[in-house]
């Protein structure tokens, strides 16, 4: 069962929807009457959708996982009010936590099994938010944006930054970027902080990836491995591209997805029947 929501935050309003979990579907452990809580987080001007409904698909298979899953769209992009290129990534790490405070009052959430998962700029921002919010447990990056000023002033290019800071604003894509938007992704370092978040990560690249480069998925998991407890595992999918378009490559994103989520499932378990 799925349902379209409206968070409210501060005078904005966040559109969302939220995916329900199968009934018939076996959990167990300790809490196997609670369900697991992931929360999917879009990229740089994107929405809940995703390109090629990639979002749409995500959230429907991992609901017939088990999962409660709530997908939305930043203030100012898709249905959501606002305007997305006013504020900085402070904003959005807020944004992201009142989506969680919603996901998690919807009641029999485990809160041992809280995910998420970033898409592209999506990616730091949900790093980020996971390093502040400690009831994030595990954390999920898909073609994740390493180095903010520079991944997103080289999709919109030189002249759009340069426009912001001198007039005060700029248009891409339709969207109104102000300074305030552009000094924010100066100022957030996920490498650096991806040493602070201690659960469980993924990260999932394609080497076909025009907009940010693979690279990163390496470099990620060289400083998650750096890190003195949780563990992190990688997947870097051949020919894949920024939105693993292809039916192949989004099948072997989202089967990785799950698979990795129910591997982890597997372990807790077992290590509770042990200490049983």
């Amino acid at each position: 069962m799925e349902r379209q929501i409206v968070i409210q935050h501060g005078e904005e309003k966040i559109a969302a929807s939220i995916h329900y979990p199968k009934d018939d579907v076996k959990q167990e452990g300790r809490c196997k009457d609670r369900v697991p809580l992931i929360v999917i987080c879009h990229g740089f001007v994107g929405s809940r959708i995703g390109v090629d409904r990639l979002f749409v698909k995500a959230a429907r298979e991992l609901a017939a996982e088990g999962n409660l899953v709530v997908r939305f769209d930043y203030i100012g992009c898709g249905e959501s009010s606002g305007d997305y290129g006013r504020e900085g990534i402070d904003s959005m790490i807020a944004q992201t936590r009142a989506v969680l405070d919603y996901g998690l009052s919807c009641g029999d959430i485990d809160p041992t099994r809280v995910t998420l998962i970033g898409h592209s700029l999506g990616g730091a921002i949900a790093l980020l938010t996971s390093v502040r919010d400690r009831r994030v447990k595990k954390l999920i990056l898909w073609s994740s944006v390493g180095y903010p000023f520079n991944d997103i002033v080289k999709i919109t290019g030189r002249d759009v930054y340069d426009k912001a800071m001198s007039s005060g604003s700029s248009d891409y894509l339709g969207y109104e970027f102000s300074p305030v938007f552009f000094d924010s992704l100066g100022t957030y370092q996920p490498f650096q902080e991806a040493l602070r978040f201690s659960g469980d990560v993924l990260v999932v690249h394609g080497t076909s990836d025009d907009a940010i480069p693979a690279d990163y998925a390496f470099l990620f998991q060289k400083v998650f491995w750096m890190r003195p407890e949780g563990r992190c595992d990688k997947e870097i999918i051949f020919q894949g591209d920024h939105t693993y378009s292809t039916g192949a490559h989004r099948d072997q994103l989202l089967t990785k997805t799950k698979e990795w989520l129910n591997g982890l499932e597997a372990v807790q378990t077992d290590w509770q029947h042990w200490m049983i």
